[in-house]
């Protein structure tokens, strides 16, 4: 394909933004013909075509990639509709809320001949692939069990910020809006990554231990231990009940060692037999948009292929499905003010998220919280 690759955004506001300032950025390679949002369509360029609804940009206007930055209940109809009109997608995550949604995304790839990209940033590092390949060389021995540390600050208005935001189900439709499955999926798919799940069917169990501190329907202090299809084990301590930001990271433990690997950093630290200091890894990440552009071009492969996704999938219908988020002991919850926001903050939340992803148990097996 030559000249320049014709985009399309829906959802153009709040994260959105950040595709239409990338894409803008890739002038040379990529041109941006149609934004759509019905909050309007922001700063763009005079002759970008706006909408106020996604599904009428994608009927309506010929592009080659369809970014979708829309609310999570809107991802397997628009990016089907998408793939119909001829367009590859670059879907944000979670991709789709259902195993269901996904297989038949799949399908509808297929038929349109046509890709779909997941939004997981980290997976455009070849650090994930350094990780997997470091574990598997013996150097921290048997690899025992992977492990996930997800510690954010998220405020009570972040719970409000859209209709959907704080909710597992509205109308009977899957949202999936916990911390497991949005603002930290990232931890999950990551470890997935490394581990080598990538089919629904690689999960065979999930020991989901959902807390809230907030007042949602859905979980922001959460723990999980998944079990996948060849024996190997993935325990997640996860929560925006921090006091502060922490970097999040992928751990795999070993006899004779163990890895942390900072994904939104890309840097890996590999301890070895016991050793106090690491040995620090540093990679450059290939930003989703441009390798997804690249294959389009040249057929090289994705970085984050739908296909690829169905593990996360399968933990996030478990996730979902399973019963609702237990509250917070009360004495553990403090609220602290910060300009015009207020955070409800677990104490002890670090070292329970902590003892999670080491020992290999939830926040229940361990007796915390």
């Amino acid at each position: 394909m030559t000249g320049r690759l014709r985009v399309g955004i829906a959802g153009v506001h709040g994260h959105g933004r950040s595709h239409v300032d990338a894409t803008l950025a890739r002038s040379s390679v990529l041109e941006l013909v149609a934004v759509a949002d019905p909050r309007g369509g922001g700063d763009v360029p005079g002759a970008t075509r706006v909408f106020g609804d996604a599904a009428a940009m994608l009927r309506d206007v010929e592009l080659d990639i369809a970014i979708l930055s829309t609310p999570i209940p809107t991802h397997a109809e628009l990016a089907a509709l998408a793939l119909s009109r001829g367009a590859h997608v670059l879907l944000e995550k979670p991709p789709v809320p259902s195993v269901a949604d996904h297989r038949e995304l799949l399908r509808a790839g297929d038929a349109a001949g046509r890709s779909v990209q997941v939004g997981f940033q980290s997976l455009g590092s070849p650090g994930v692939r350094a990780v997997a390949e470091t574990a598997a060389s013996g150097v921290i021995g048997d690899t025992l069990h992977y492990g996930a540390v997800g510690l954010w600050s998220r405020s009570e208005q972040y719970w409000r910020r859209a209709p959907w935001a704080g909710h597992r189900v509205i109308d009977g439709r899957l949202v999936a809006d916990g911390v497991v499955t949005n603002p930290l999926a990232h931890a999950i798919a990551t470890a997935f990554a490394i581990a080598g799940a990538a089919m629904p069917e690689d999960v065979v169990d999930v020991d989901a231990d959902l807390r809230r501190a907030n007042d949602i329907a859905t979980d922001d202090t959460s723990s999980l231990v998944v079990t996948l299809r060849d024996g190997a084990r993935f325990a997640a301590g996860l929560a925006v009940t921090a006091a502060r930001r922490h970097e999040p990271y992928v751990l795999v433990r070993g006899t004779r060692g163990h890895l942390v690997y900072h994904y939104t950093l890309d840097t890996l630290h590999v301890f070895r037999d016991g050793r106090s200091l690491p040995r620090t890894f540093e990679f450059e990440r290939v930003a989703l948009l441009d390798d997804l552009a690249a294959h389009i071009r040249d057929g090289s492969d994705l970085a984050a292929p739908l296909s690829s996704t169905g593990a996360f999938t399968r933990l996030l219908e478990a996730v979902v499905s399973a019963p609702a988020p237990a509250p917070v002991d009360d004495a553990l919850v403090r609220s602290t003010r910060s300009g015009d926001e207020t955070f409800r903050v677990v104490d002890g939340i670090e070292d329970a998220a902590e003892a999670v992803a080491w020992e290999g148990r939830t926040f229940r097996g361990l007796g915390l919280l």
